[in-house]
């Protein structure tokens, strides 16, 4: 019988095979991480919209209506009892007592139920231009109070950023340039005027604040 002779060829497949079924294990390896990594995020995103939907949910019944007017009020309170998507950020201004849910969007059940934000300018916790709308006999009533260097804080699911006001002014409805990004991270509070104008108001009131500083909820 011959010796066993070892072929060239078959070192070559056999080395082959091995990187073959090694880079299995390490991609499969690394699927399974990224997976999970993942899922992680996930978990805490969800987390997180739960958390702030829950911080807003406590407070929903103790809304101040004393500035409100009697339909706003009723409207509101229809709006509660109606599916909607969490907000996705808490709007707080001390100064004069305003704390309302940002939703996305500036349709009728969103304005009724709260905040919105107006389609195509910055998210919350964004670097561009955050504009913000609400109704005049509901939670912006108290705009009429805000001065400039007064705090406007929001608060998104990982961050709550400080704005001071620089500045308020009246604008045709027309006017879209306050919409515009700035130079600075800002927000942009809109609402109509006059304040305690009956029917169609035919001007808009309008809050400028740039960013001070922003802080991290999570470590």
């Amino acid at each position: 019988m011959p010796p066993f002779v070892r072929s060239p060829h078959a070192e070559s497949y056999l080395l082959l095979l091995g990187i073959v079924l090694l880079g299995f294990y390490v991609g499969a390896h690394l699927h399974s991480l990224f997976l999970s990594r993942i899922a992680l995020l996930e978990f805490d995103t969800a987390q997180a919209t739960d958390a702030l939907s829950n911080v807003w949910n406590s407070d929903a019944d103790k809304v101040d209506f004393s500035l409100w007017g009697k339909s706003r009020i009723k409207s509101y309170q229809a709006a509660l009892a109606l599916k909607i998507e969490p907000p996705i950020a808490v709007l707080n201004i001390r100064s004069i007592g305003l704390r309302a849910p940002v939703f996305d969007g500036t349709d009728d059940l969103t304005l009724n139920r709260g905040l919105g934000r107006i389609a195509g300018t910055g998210v919350p916790g964004s670097d561009g231009n955050v504009a913000i709308a609400g109704h005049r006999d509901g939670f912006f009533r108290g705009l009429k109070d805000i001065k400039p260097g007064d705090t406007v804080e929001i608060d998104t699911r990982i961050e709550s950023d400080t704005y001071l006001v620089d500045f308020t002014k009246v604008v045709d409805p027309k006017d879209v340039s306050v919409l515009d990004d700035q130079s600075v991270p800002t927000v942009t509070l809109i609402t109509c005027y006059p304040f305690y104008f009956i029917g169609d108001a035919p001007h808009r009131f309008v809050v400028r604040a740039s960013l001070k500083h922003r802080d991290s909820l999570h470590p």
